[in-house]
């Protein structure tokens, strides 16, 4: 029987070190931390997003995921807007700056990839990992226990 403990702290160790390895060869090649590559690809599919609807996808706190849009407008990678639906949010898109670099990043998170999973497991392997790994995802996904909460104020 599998130990699940075990493969819990493998698939932490080893998120972690690709995270670390991806943002440093990000920051390197492009000045891109990978926390911004991820929400730009996020904005990329959608088009455009509430700051609520990063949070969600991130699974970050509302206030972090405001930030980081903040950090995001100010490179001049997103832009604001208001929202037409919702007069309390807006909404977030990228800009041509935020398409350029994202399309020149691109490739180079997809090489690092290639690298550390790519080349290790066979197709075969990676295919069933990925499907594995996206049925988790929506089981955790579906269950708002597994949601970032916004920390409460004390007394």
């Amino acid at each position: 029987m599998t130990d699940l403990t075990s493969l819990f702290t493998d698939l932490v160790r080893l998120e972690t070190r690709l995270y670390n390895v991806l943002d440093a060869r990000l920051k390197a090649d492009h000045g891109l931390p990978l926390g911004q590559f991820e929400f730009l690809r996020f904005l990329k599919s959608r088009g455009t997003a509430r700051v609520y609807d990063l949070a969600h996808q991130m699974a970050i706190t509302v206030g972090a995921t405001s930030k980081a849009v903040d950090r995001l407008e100010a490179a001049g990678r997103c832009r604001r807007t208001a929202n037409p639906d919702d007069r309390r949010s807006s909404l977030v898109a990228l800009t041509p700056e935020g398409e350029r670099i994202l399309a020149a990043a691109t490739p180079t998170v997809e090489a690092e990839l290639q690298t550390w999973v790519g080349s290790v497991l066979p197709a075969e392997v990676l295919e069933n990992l990925a499907v594995s790994l996206s049925m988790l995802r929506q089981r955790a996904e579906a269950d708002h226990r597994t949601d970032r909460q916004e920390a409460k104020p004390t007394t």
